[in-house]
């Protein structure tokens, strides 16, 4: 990679080349940054090529090996790595950070007070929580997922309109693209074993389940309190758990509907007390 003074700076297909030989070399994106910036490339114009250029080499990577193409999604950190996120209304400190899979630890998203007015609005509407059922698009009782829930409609209460203009601002995502807020209680014993969010695409009834705005693209798991023992979440993957602490939220994308993503995630049971959290799924287009 040459170096380029501030005013004459063109991404070249040079550049483009060296950017994907220092990626299939084990290079993460931070890293590749520091360089281009210490060789002398504006901050900007090396984002714009680092981004430009390894979504193009992981589309042609996924045409030729018969994946599916990655898609734009949600991202709550720029690669400069600051550690307190701005969510419009407040500040949030980032506690992890993993880029693949990508999963952002989150401090503080809300506050107690928050939490537990939440958890008010939702108690008197729970009831046994049901999955997406894909062979026709509906849903139902499974016997992996031993929780009570509730969905809010997006927007329907001025606490939910008020998290989801948070989030909204915190990943850069509009809040058109969200779901509505999803409100779960796990008792003693109540888990979700491992799952992946996105739709399969094999199932019959997906395609219907996308005309609603396309395929699900991130996750933000938000702990309303904090469980006695147990309730952690993990993903089994990469060996990595996060602790169900009252206020924090764990968010991780998925750029296909594809197991490479690594993107799969469980409750672990509930060893004493109660578990609730607020689930907000991200789709790729308006969710209406």
């Amino acid at each position: 990679m040459s170096q380029t003074s501030s005013s004459t700076q063109v991404i070249t297909e040079e550049l483009r080349q060296w950017i994907v030989e220092q990626a299939t070399s084990g290079q993460p994106p931070d890293a590749v940054l520091q360089s281009m910036l210490a060789s002398g490339w504006n901050e900007d114009v090396a984002i714009v090529a680092l981004e430009e250029t390894l979504r193009g080499f992981l589309s042609e990577h996924a045409l030729k090996n018969g994946l599916p193409p990655p898609v734009v999604v949600p991202e709550p950190m720029s690669l400069d790595r600051v550690p307190l996120l701005d969510a419009g209304d407040r500040k949030v400190p980032v506690l992890a950070s993993m880029l693949n899979p990508r999963i952002v630890v989150l401090g503080q998203l809300l506050s107690d007070d928050e939490c537990d007015e939440l958890i008010e609005q939702a108690r008197a509407r729970l009831h046994r929580s049901e999955t997406v059922k894909l062979d026709n698009g509906g849903s139902e009782v499974n016997e992996a997922r031993t929780s009570e829930g509730m969905f809010f409609e997006r927007g329907q209460t001025p606490l939910c309109r008020r998290i989801e203009e948070r989030i909204a601002e915190l990943v850069s995502w509009p809040v058109v693209n969200g779901e509505g807020l999803q409100v779960l209680r796990y008792g003693p014993g109540a888990e979700y074993k491992p799952h992946y969010d996105y739709f399969d695409p094999a199932q019959p009834g997906t395609p219907s389940i996308l005309k609603r705005g396309g395929q699900r693209v991130a996750s933000l798991v938000i702990y309303l309190n904090t469980p006695e023992r147990g309730g952690s979440t993990v993903f089994p993957d990469v060996r990595f758990e996060v602790a169900p602490i009252k206020g924090n939220a764990v968010f991780f994308s998925y750029d296909r509907p594809h197991p490479m993503t690594r993107s799969l995630h469980g409750g672990t049971p509930v060893l004493a007390g109660e578990k609730w959290v607020a689930t907000k799924w991200l789709r790729e287009g308006r969710f209406d």
